[in-house]
């Protein structure tokens, strides 16, 4: 029985010895996901003051809580497919405005942002009406070629390829213009990481 008893006893010690040695989740880690849960919160209540949630916390722990902060407000910032992804966007970007300290760095980014939110769903549009200018101009020269009378109501949408082009010159779109908001998002990222 003494025999059993010190085995126990080692297997506890080691797990003891195991327990000490992993390391707890740090109080960094804890103070960005409290920062992310503020972002959230901000995302949801329009009229939440932000910056002074922040300002509330304690000097040594506002930097870790605005990195949360910072990448929930980013998430929310993505290429706007229909206006309540811009209006979200938006909203998003005053949020990171308001935990800047007045950045001018951070707010030069965020005008880039804004603007490229903006001109995508211009671009978006351009580009669809060019392709539908396209295929509506190789249907009417398909039409006089065989003789038919020109039809004043051709859907370019009822070609065989549309669906295709349109996703090809979409995805190459979004790519483009995703590369350039990531590229600022990161920017802000280390802007408020370094409080610059």
């Amino acid at each position: 029985m003494a025999e059993i008893k010190s085995t126990l006893e080692m297997v506890l010690e080691r797990a003891e010895r195991m327990a000490a040695e992993a390391s707890p989740t740090s109080n960094k880690d804890e103070l960005t996901r409290k920062g992310m849960r503020l972002g959230a919160e901000f995302m949801n209540k329009k009229e939440m003051d932000l910056s002074a949630e922040l300002a509330a916390e304690p000097e040594g722990q506002r930097v870790d809580v605005l990195i949360g902060v910072s990448q929930t407000l980013l998430r929310n910032v993505v290429l706007p497919r229909n206006e309540d992804l811009q209006e979200s966007g938006k909203h998003a970007l005053s949020g990171i405005l308001a935990v800047s300290s007045g950045s001018s760095q951070i707010q030069s980014i965020c005008q880039e942002l804004d603007q490229i939110l903006a001109q995508y769903g211009q671009h978006k549009e351009q580009t669809t009406q060019q392709l539908n200018d396209a295929i509506r101009a190789q249907l009417e020269q398909q039409q006089a070629a065989s003789g038919a009378e020109p039809s004043s109501n051709i859907n370019p949408a009822m070609h065989p390829q549309y669906q295709e082009e349109l996703a090809k010159m979409l995805t190459s779109l979004n790519n483009q213009y995703s590369e350039a908001m990531d590229q600022r998002k990161e920017m802000i990222t280390e802007a408020l990481s370094s409080g610059s």
